[in-house]
């Protein structure tokens, strides 16, 4: 877990964490941060290990913390932060010494975590499934508004 280690030291993985926090600082629903990259990164490797996918441990551990940090990006410029975070992301992998392969598959689960993005590959399904699964809804004071819940469901403990 060497690269991922590096990924969490990376000065840019920092700086964008950082940007995340601020633009959020008045969020009252569920933030973009480090927290929230763990979470999905553990759960996706659980749901690796459970369906039995050859998916190194580190590649997952690597998506799920970068696949959200271009999100201020979206606050700022509008765009989606799916594409600004594999956009970000790119230098950073490089930099921890991922393979160009690990890296093309890494930077597609990352543009495609989002209920419109198309899942193509084991890694993607498990990084949006997990990325919808981690979140600690039972415990929000704002899920009464919150668009996860509009149609009357209720959270579920899952993992």
């Amino acid at each position: 877990m060497e690269r991922v280690t590096s990924i969490l030291n990376h000065p840019l993985f920092v700086e964008y964490m950082q940007r995340n926090y601020i633009a959020e600082t008045d969020r009252v629903y569920c933030r973009h941060n480090l927290q929230h990259s763990i979470d999905v990164a553990r759960v996706a490797y659980v749901m690796a290990l459970e369906e039995g996918l050859p998916i190194r441990k580190d590649v997952i551990y690597a998506t799920g913390l970068l696949h959200d940090i271009g999100r201020w990006k979206e606050y700022v410029d509008g765009i989606s932060h799916a594409k600004a975070s594999a956009d970000l992301a790119e230098e950073i992998l490089v930099d921890s010494e991922f393979e160009r392969a690990e890296i093309d598959l890494i930077l597609d689960a990352i543009r495609n975590h989002r209920k419109n993005g198309r899942r193509d590959t084991p890694l993607s399904v498990i990084i949006f499934r997990s990325d919808k699964v981690s979140r600690l809804c039972l415990e929000c004071n704002e899920i009464e508004d919150c668009n996860r819940f509009s149609k009357g469901d209720k959270p579920k403990l899952i993992y």
